[in-house]
C-alpha cells in the first residue's frame, strides 16, 4: 500500500445545497477576477480565472468548518483553516448518487463560470480492502455508476481524475490477478464514456514519484486507456515534491505518446515523510505542508495543472490518531496550513 484515498461523500452537503450556495455567491463570483483583492476575512469567493480556472466550493468542509471557527470568534484558527477553504478542491463523487451530484458540481461551477474537478473513485475491490476499501459491488455497476457521472455531467466543464490507484495497483501486486481484465476493461470503459463528453478532461491515475518505475506502469496505463484520455494524474494524496513529481510525469510521458499530466499538490510543501514505517509513510504523516495552490500556470509544459486533488485537512485513514479515511481532521488541517510557505 503506497497510498490511500481519504476523501469520500460522507461529509460532503447535497448537490442541491451546493449550487444553492454558488448561486448566492454568483454576483462575486464569477469572471476573471473575483478573489484578487477579497476581504481577507470576508466570504469564500473564486480565485483569478486566468491562472486557476477551477471551482472553489463556497458550501466545502473546510468552508463551513472556517464559517464555524469565525463564529466562535478564533481568529488564528480561522486564518489557517482560509489557506485551505478558498482554494479549489477535488469533489470525490459517492457511490449512491452519481448524477445528482456530478449535475450539482458542474452546474454550480458553471454559473460560476468556472471548471468543477471531480475525482472518481469507486472500481470494484477499491483500495485491496485497506484504509478506502470499498467500491461498486461488480462490473455492471461500475458501468451503472459511470453512466450516472456522465449524465450528471452532461456538456458542462469539467476535469476528471480517473481512479486514483486503480492501475498502480493492477502494477504492484495488491489486486489479485482474477480481477485485472475485468478492471482494464471498465477503466478503459470510463475513459471512452467520459470522453465522449464534450467539455471533460480526463486524466487517468498513474501513481507517484515513490512507488517505481515508470517501465513498470506505462504498458498498464495503456492497456486502461491513457491514449484515449486527456492524460495521467500523479502524487494524488501523496507528499512527494512538484520537482519529483514533474520528473516522474516527464519519464512516463515519453513512454505513452507525449501524453501531458497533472499534480496533486495539495500537501506537497515539505515533500514526503521519511521516518517510521516505509509501508504507513503515507498515512497521515506528521510535518506535512500544503503545497502550490492550484493554478494551469506551471513550471512545464507538459504539466497541465497543479491541482488539489486530495481534499487537505480530510484523513487518510484511522493510522496515527486519524479519524476515518475521508473525515475532516482538524489539528492535522491546521498544522498543514501553518507549516505552508
Amino acid at each position: 500500500m503506497y497510498d490511500s484515498r481519504g476523501a469520500r461523500s460522507t461529509a460532503r452537503a447535497s448537490a442541491a445545497a451546493v449550487l444553492g450556495a454558488a448561486l448566492l455567491l454568483a454576483g462575486c463570483s464569477s469572471g476573471g477576477g473575483a478573489d484578487q483583492h477579497a476581504d481577507p476575512g470576508g466570504p469564500i469567493t473564486q480565485q483569478p480565472k486566468s491562472a486557476d480556472p477551477f471551482w472553489v466550493n463556497p458550501d466545502g468542509t473546510a468552508a463551513r468548518r472556517l464559517a464555524g471557527s469565525t463564529k466562535a470568534g478564533k481568529t488564528s484558527e480561522s486564518e489557517q483553516i482560509r489557506k485551505i477553504a478558498r482554494q479549489p478542491v477535488g469533489e470525490w463523487i459517492g457511490p449512491e448518487n452519481p448524477e445528482q451530484e456530478a449535475r450539482g458540481f458542474t452546474e454550480a461551477a458553471q454559473h460560476a463560470d468556472r471548471t468543477a474537478l471531480l475525482v472518481l473513485y469507486d472500481i470494484p475491490h477499491r483500495d485491496c480492502g485497506q484504509y478506502s476499501q470499498g467500491g461498486a459491488a461488480d462490473g455492471d455497476a461500475y458501468r451503472a455508476w459511470i453512466d450516472g457521472v456522465a449524465r450528471g455531467i452532461e456538456d458542462r466543464p469539467a476535469v476528471v481524475i480517473l481512479e486514483p490507484d486503480a492501475v498502480l495497483h493492477l502494477v504492484d501486486g495488491c489486486t489479485p490477478d482474477q480481477f485485472h481484465e475485468e478492471r482494464y476493461d471498465l477503466l478503459k470503459g470510463a475513459v471512452a464514456k467520459l470522453k465522449s463528453l464534450k467539455n471533460t478532461k480526463v486524466y487517468l491515475d498513474a501513481g507517484n514519484a515513490g512507488w517505481g518505475h515508470p517501465d513498470q506502469i506505462f504498458q498498464p496505463l495503456r492497456q486502461a486507456g491513457v491514449d484515449q484520455a486527456d492524460g495521467f494524474s500523479v502524487n494524488v494524496s501523496n507528499f512527494y515534491s512538484t520537482q519529483d513529481s514533474i520528473a516522474y510525469g516527464r519519464q512516463l510521458s515519453a513512454k505513452v505518446g507525449g501524453r501531458h499530466f497533472v499534480i496533486d499538490t495539495s500537501r506537497n510543501g515539505n515533500g514526503p515523510y521519511t521516518s517510521g514505517d516505509p509501508a504507513q509513510r503515507w498515512c497521515n504523516p506528521p510535518g506535512r505542508a500544503l503545497g502550490e495552490t492550484p493554478t494551469t500556470k506551471t513550471a512545464d509544459p507538459l504539466v497541465d495543472a497543479y491541482l488539489w486533488v486530495k481534499r487537505p485537512g480530510e484523513s487518510d485513514g484511522t493510522c496515527k490518531g486519524g479519524p476515518k479515511a475521508g473525515q475532516w481532521w482538524e489539528s492535522y488541517a491546521l498544522a498543514l496550513a501553518e507549516n505552508s510557505k
